[in-house]
């Protein structure tokens, strides 16, 4: 065989490698026709969705097993998703659970213990021990549900940790009395942390998702794993393929300014900041070809120094979430880079301004 030809093989499954080393993270709360519009999805539409997947040849694992493999850098097949849900929604179980069981598809379900057998709309502890015991992972999403970056008025620092960190371990104890076991993944209130609530859930060993879309990659931050939500305005079929068959910004390290020559030290933006999001990657050709959009701005402004990228919002964000998504083409008809970079935006004084 010619060293040439040697050389493309080589490169073949080299690139075969990197892309395996990644998988979609999916994320639902409600399915349901009779719930908020904002975080539901129909029965009709998840089913379409879960078709897809299975006439597509993706092959759905448990969400433990992709945080084991991601840990000791071992491959994944491409086309690799894991299925979760949200918020102890009684449609969980419901809807969802019998449609995943007939397929035998694993799912992870984080729930908020304090919801759980608290009302007609959230599911009882003996459904989930029933699910758990036909494969289904039942998983720690706090106790109380509150908003964890938020301190509370007149609360210290030390306060604040020590009722963050008690709420995360009350929900963790209760699931393990409840179900048998507990396992060390997390998944943050309404998907959002800050640098400091990734600290704790790291100091405490847990792996913790996100509600910001991506690709949970080999090389991503463990205490900030995405995961793509659906539901509400993000429903519809060709979205869900477009998302499910995304890949991981190959993303070596990331960083937040203020402005090029101050660094930020935490993901909370005050109204009127604009920081910048700085991206470094390996891959020079890359870095030219993304494209970053702010929430309610479209495009923004992007400048290539070196092998990172440096993209900041047009306009002063305003209180509130916000998201800088990057995509690139990844050279596969249909087939995207993303990263997706949260932002919480309080007023001028650093109160919060929006609800939970």
């Amino acid at each position: 065989m010619k060293t040439s030809v040697r050389l493309l093989l080589l490169l073949i499954m080299l690139a075969g490698a990197l892309n395996a080393q990644a998988a979609v993270v999916l994320l639902y709360h409600h399915v349901s026709n009779s719930t908020p519009k904002s975080t539901s999805i129909s029965p009709e539409a998840f089913e379409a969705q879960m078709d897809y997947l299975e006439k597509n040849n993706f092959t759905v694992v448990p969400l433990l097993e992709l945080t084991e493999k991601l840990r000791k850098g071992e491959p994944l097949p491409d086309k690799t998703v894991a299925i979760t849900f949200d918020d102890s929604y009684a449609s969980v179980y419901e809807s969802a659970y019998p449609r995943l069981k007939k397929r035998g598809w694993p799912f992870t379900f984080f729930v908020n213990t304090e919801a759980v057998s608290s009302g007609k709309i959230f599911v009882s502890w003996d459904q989930l021990r029933e699910m758990s015991k036909n494969g289904v992972t039942i998983a720690n999403h706090s106790s109380a549900h509150h908003h964890l970056p938020r301190r509370e008025q007149n609360e210290t620092e030390k306060q604040w940790r020590a009722r963050i960190t008690a709420d995360i371990n009350n929900a963790q104890q209760t699931i393990k009395k409840e179900i048998g076991k507990a396992p060390m993944v997390l998944a943050y209130p309404f998907g959002e942390y800050d640098i400091e609530v990734q600290r704790i859930a790291k100091k405490l060993g847990y792996i913790a998702f996100g509600q910001q879309s991506g690709v949970l990659y080999s090389e991503g931050d463990l205490q900030a794993v995405p995961r793509f939500p659906f539901g509400g305005s993000f429903a519809e079929l060709d979205d869900f393929i477009m998302k499910v068959n995304t890949k991981p910004m190959p993303v070596k390290r990331v960083e937040f300014y203020a402005d090029k020559n101050k660094r930020l030290g935490n993901l909370i933006a005050r109204e009127g900041d604009k920081p910048w999001l700085v991206l470094t990657l390996d891959d020079t050709a890359l870095l030219k070809k993304i494209n970053c959009f702010a929430t309610g701005q479209g495009a923004i402004p992007v400048e290539v120094i070196g092998n990172t990228l440096w993209a900041q919002a047009k306009t002063a964000l305003v209180p509130g979430r916000t998201r800088y998504n990057c995509t690139a083409y990844a050279g596969e008809k249909g087939r995207f880079y993303w990263y997706t970079q949260q932002w919480l935006v309080t007023d001028k004084k650093g109160a919060w301004t929006y609800k939970d």
